[in-house]
């Protein structure tokens, strides 16, 4: 889930080429809320610097409507991306956009 069209289809095909199945793709907080009422996914990838809602709260509304999912947040703007946000929202895990090529997405998705 992110704004940028490029980055959603750098991040698909990071997940793909490992090994996992992307079932959709939001370019915000009311797309993202409607893939996973309509998909129910074990695991999201989603932006902190959404349009509308940021990843905080949309991360918090995502796990309210499917409690098992894990939320991983990234950003590449990690300076701006308060610790005690990170920790008080529903997220599971962080990773800064420029690690993610490099992250162990096993791990971070619970796999």
């Amino acid at each position: 889930m992110d704004d940028s069209p490029g980055f959603r289809g750098a991040a698909i095909e990071l997940l793909v080429g490992n090994g996992f199945e992307v079932f959709a793709q939001a370019a915000d907080g009311p797309e993202a809320l409607a893939a996973v009422a309509r998909d129910r996914p074990d695991g999201i990838l989603l932006d902190v610097n959404l349009p509308g809602p940021n990843g905080f709260a949309v991360a918090d509304a995502l796990a309210e409507a499917c409690a098992d999912v894990r939320i991983v947040l990234t950003s590449a703007d990690v300076d701006q991306v308060p610790a005690r946000l990170l920790h008080a929202c529903a997220a599971t895990a962080f990773v800064p956009k420029q690690e993610l090529v490099a992250a162990d997405l096993d791990a971070l998705f619970g796999v």
